[in-house]
């Protein structure tokens, strides 16, 4: 059956694991000991943040208050109706912004709880006398974590909320990313997608959609996450450092994918609605198109969304239309939930997306020069990733009980033609058709315990992963599967200081393409927290994290049934390390950072049969510096990141870095907005500036550098607010450049995939 092995040697790690999980326990219980719920409400509620909320409805407000700040916000619809709220934007406590947005509306409010707030009419708040709303007939917000330490606990964190999805209307993942230059996105095809945070590509990250783990290392050619931004919410990323309720795998962090439901597009005081979007983009004559339909009665809810892009090859920078990059995207969700009135809520989703089209030979690269000569330049993929989830929580969680179960099934195909080479005398590639599947079963049971102070989450997960090669004479599976217990408080200990810290224990299960087995077992742990050094305007932070995620699934595309694994894989370790400080002032904000990830033993198997445990040590550390001003109609913002990227201890390369990293270097990202409110308009843009780089192997060329300019304006008539108009101008300048993620540009064999030229891009939504 094989060996096992425990991390951090010793036969008594479960022993330890057991220590330290009651030992975050208690040491969160003695802390909170003589604590009062209103030094909690005092330092969360009071607390000043950078807060925007548009001139929209109230009840759409007060759900965008509660992503922004981390209050539970529970009110009634028949309190909230068709009320409209003000805009609300500056650097404000919570309680201040939602003083401004009950303002004349004749609604009260009270505090329940040291993250909860209840909103009632004047006389429900006296028959209530104040308490939360009853469950019958209310919305109750989505629980969100009463710290500044992001969603996660982590302190070097980067969240997108609604309002900015809604502000980058973007078409792919490098537009839901732009302006944070901490994440890179290669490629211009959605279909082959990598996303790096911190110079550290996605597997290496605990990632998820809607709480379901995502396992989709398929080809290296393609993304590992075909992610449809027109069915996003929001997006978080703890970049680093990562809690243990992130899941099994964090070994760089964390990626937390949120979808739409009905909740998020009914307008208040109605039970039926929908939308319609379009989009045409000049440069691909490519049009999309989204429908959606979504209601809410007695405590049932249905949303469904399709989405469909079709158009052309689209124009480069210099000029020349690049081959293989025609949209056929089809995706889609469907959402069923019931909601009782004790706040228990019970939700079953189904997401489909599915890209079929011509692409370059090699997805993720323009194509090899001189190409080989058996091979066309361009061939057939289609690729079909799916997430079916089922969610239970409780909406309306008193004192210890705040359940979570998540049970998931999620799976990755990528279908396309097999080119051998010829064996002489034949110059005819005898093809074949390869498919990759990765499935996983996976799920979580959880509990937040609510405390004056803050709060733990405890609770286990597991994974069972597949992944299967079907091509002629290679075809083979691995396997894996995991338990993991684990916990994470989230605390407020003391006047001026947040502290998260959790640890986690996994044991797995791995079986290689021999059918050979091997059982291992190790601990994570992470310590994160943030202390005012001024109130009100110098915040210190820190953050360190070990991670152990076992045995990584190899690529299903190179998969060889006669691996020799030898005394078997090792699993992979990380430590990660992040520190800075911020400052705010009347709506500005300064802000530093230093951060360092090392992974040890991170494998990349290759078909030949004595590579199937070969593995690499990674490290990408760096600093962080930006800015911003938000005046309340607007906001600025000013990035800069430096990434260094190595393996094993030489500099890193996109083809060694294929499910590990890729070179980054430096990157300053500029973004504006400003409404004009009485007219409804709104305009904005952004700036992405790449150095050259040229910190590469021997033999490499220097990475190119670009400078690339967005703008864009959006008109919401006041006539009729159900409508929305944008035009947009994506690269002004027609720069012709290669995004600076995507693979090849250091190969002298290689012609990068160059993102699109200048793209003229206009947009309608109407809602129902």
């Amino acid at each position: 059956m094989g060996n096992g092995n425990m991390d951090f040697g010793s036969r008594a790690s479960g022993r330890l694991l057991a220590r330290l999980l009651v030992g975050t326990a208690l040491g969160a219980g003695m802390l909170t000991a003589g604590t009062a719920m209103s030094v909690a409400h005092a330092q969360s509620a009071t607390r000043a943040q950078s807060i925007s909320l548009p001139a929209q409805s109230l009840g759409q407000s007060l759900r965008q208050l509660a992503a922004q700040t981390g209050l539970q916000i529970a009110f009634g619809t028949a309190d909230v109706g068709g009320a409209a709220a003000p805009a609300v934007s500056g650097n404000l406590s919570p309680e201040q912004a939602l003083q401004r947005l009950l303002a004349g509306s004749g609604l009260n409010y009270r505090f329940t709880g040291p993250n909860t707030v209840s909103v009632q009419s004047a006389s429900a708040s006296a028959a209530t006398g104040g308490l939360s709303v009853s469950a019958n007939g209310a919305v109750v917000l989505d629980t969100i974590d009463v710290t500044t330490l992001g969603s996660g606990g982590s302190v070097n964190n980067v969240q997108i909320n609604t309002a900015d999805l809604a502000q980058k209307a973007p078409a792919d993942l490098q537009e839901v990313f732009a302006n944070e230059p901490k994440v890179a996105v290669g490629s211009s095809l959605p279909m082959s997608q990598k996303v790096y945070v911190q110079g550290i590509e996605e597997t290496n990250l605990a990632v998820t959609v809607d709480g379901a783990r995502q396992n989709n290392k398929v080809f290296h050619h393609n993304a590992t996450n075909l992610i449809d931004p027109s069915l996003l919410k929001a997006v978080s990323i703890d970049a680093g450092v990562a809690p243990a309720d992130a899941g099994p795998g964090a070994l760089g962090g964390s990626i937390a994918y949120e979808t739409k439901d009905a909740r998020d597009l009914l307008e208040p005081g109605k039970s039926l609605g929908g939308l319609v979007t379009g989009t045409y983009d000049f440069n691909s004559e490519t049009s999309t198109v989204g429908l959606a339909a979504y209601g809410m009665k007695d405590g049932l809810e249905f949303f469904g969304y399709l989405n469909f892009a079709k158009g052309d090859n689209y124009t480069a920078g210099n000029g020349s239309e690049v081959g293989g990059t025609s949209a056929n995207l089809l995706s889609g969700i469907g959402k069923v939930a019931y909601q009782a009135e004790n706040g228990y809520r019970f939700e079953l989703s189904h997401e489909q997306l599915r890209d079929d089209a011509p692409r370059p030979f090699r997805a993720n690269m323009g194509e090899l020069d001189p190409p080989k000569y058996w091979e066309p330049k361009i061939r057939d993929y289609t690729l079909d990733r799916s997430s079916t989830v089922f969610t239970f929580t409780d909406d309306s969680p008193e004192g210890w009980w705040d359940p979570k179960v998540v049970i998931a099934y999620t799976s990755a195909t990528v279908e396309t033609l097999i080119y051998p080479r010829p064996v002489a005398p034949s110059t005819v590639s005898a093809t074949y058709t390869g498919i990759g599947k990765t499935e996983s079963l996976n799920g979580k049971a959880e509990n937040r315990f609510a405390l004056d102070m803050g709060s733990i989450t405890a609770g286990f997960d597991f994974y069972k992963d597949t992944a299967d090669l079907d091509a002629k004479e290679d075809s083979s599976t691995e396997h894996a599967s995991n338990v993991g217990l684990y916990a994470q408080a989230r605390l407020e200990p003391w006047e001026r200081a947040r502290l998260s810290f959790g640890a986690r224990g996994d044991n797995q299960w791995f079986e290689g393409t021999t059918g050979q087995e091997w059982t291992n077992a190790g601990l994570s742990g992470n310590i994160s927290g943030e202390y005012d050094l001024v109130p009100e305007f110098l915040t210190a932070k820190a953050g360190y994290s070990h991670i152990w995620a076992g045995v990584p699934l190899a690529e299903n595309f190179n998969f060889n049934p006669k691996w020799n694994y030898g005394d078997g894989p090792k699993p992979v370790t990380s430590d990660n390390f992040t520190a800075g400080l911020v400052a705010t002032y009347e709506g500005f904000t300064l802000e530093g950072g230093i951060f360092r990830t090392d992974i040890y033993d991170a494998r990349t198997a290759y078909w030949p049969p004595g590579r199937a445990i070969e593995a690499h040590d990674v490290r990408s550390q760096g600093f962080s510096l930006g800015g911003g001003y938000d005046w309340g109609a607007g906001n600025l913002s000013v990035k800069y990141v430096n990434i260094d990227v190595t393996i094993d201890g030489g500099p890193a390369d996109s083809y060694l870095g294929n499910y590990l990293a890729t070179p980054v270097g430096q990157i300053f990202t500029l973004a504006a907005v400003h409404r004009f409110d009485d007219w409804g308009v709104t305009v904005g843009g952004d700036v992405e500036i790449a150095l050259d780089y040229d910190k590469l192997p021997k033999g490499s060329k220097r990475i190119e550098g670009h400078e690339v300019v967005n703008v864009f304006v959006e008109y919401q008539p006041e006539s009729h607010p159900n409508l929305t108009f944008r035009g947009e101008v994506k690269n002004l300048f027609d720069e012709n450049y290669a995004s600076r993620a995507t693979y090849g540009q250091e190969f002298n064999d290689v012609k990068p995939l160059l993102e699109p030229g200048r793209s003229f891009r206009l947009s309608a939504t109407a809602k129902f």
